[in-house]
């Protein structure tokens, strides 16, 4: 029985070499952008981290790239209202959006912040793939499912990965991964398969640079 959105599998040693030597290599911090006007040319392969606030994006980006403060970490949500652009050598732009749900946040900050994310998801002609983070102890939450209906109707193909799954006894990891297969087929823009992650264990980061590195 063919299991739908699998758990990513250990890619091969060529890929795995890839992802290394990509996130291995020059990393910076480009910039930051608050509306569609400040974003670099698109002259090369676009791909973002979403992710509701606090869920471990930042930290995340700093493990893959083995640079402890290249994205800043707040404990404050909504505290990044700002794209942040990194570059990975002279070929990708790794994009980190605001974190969302902010519940304590102004309601002109959110509605600003809504709208610049809706400009970029359905008007970067180069982004290849939206990787959304949803922290494994608690699953995807409604507004998660919001950004996945936009990217549905801006199709835009988005992966989700799992952060913190070190958190989760194995019974409770395999619950929470049910029910999100549930959610996630109901959504066409869902790659089908799910990235398991963990900052802290470095657990799937091997993986996760693999398939950024060699997506066409």
């Amino acid at each position: 029985m063919t299991i739908a959105f699998p758990i990513a599998e250990t890619p091969d040693a060529e890929a795995l070499e890839a992802g290394r030597k990509l996130f291995a290599g020059n990393s910076d911090f480009l910039k930051g952008v608050v509306d569609m006007a400040g974003v670099p040319p698109a002259d090369r392969m676009e791909i973002c981290f979403a992710g509701r606030s606090n869920v471990g994006k930042s930290t995340l980006i700093n493990a893959l790239t083995g640079r402890k403060a290249l994205a800043r970490t707040s404990n404050t949500p909504g505290r990044t209202q700002e794209i942040n652009y990194f570059t990975l050598l002279d070929s990708h732009y790794l994009v980190d959006l605001p974190g969302y749900g902010f519940a304590n946040a102004p309601v002109p900050v959110v509605e600003k912040w809504q709208r610049l994310l809706k400009a970029y998801l359905s008007g970067r002609a180069t982004l290849r793939r939206v990787f959304l983070l949803i922290d494994a102890r608690h699953g995807a939450k409604a507004v998660d499912e919001e950004i996945m209906q936009l990217l549905d109707r801006a199709a835009v193909t988005f992966q989700v990965v799992l952060t913190k799954i070190d958190k989760l006894k194995k019974a409770e990891q395999d619950r929470n991964i049910d029910t999100l297969r549930k959610v996630l087929a109901r959504h066409p823009a869902a790659y089908p398969e799910i990235i398991l992650t963990s900052s802290a264990k470095g657990d799937g980061l091997e993986t996760l640079r693999a398939i950024i590195a060699t997506m066409e």
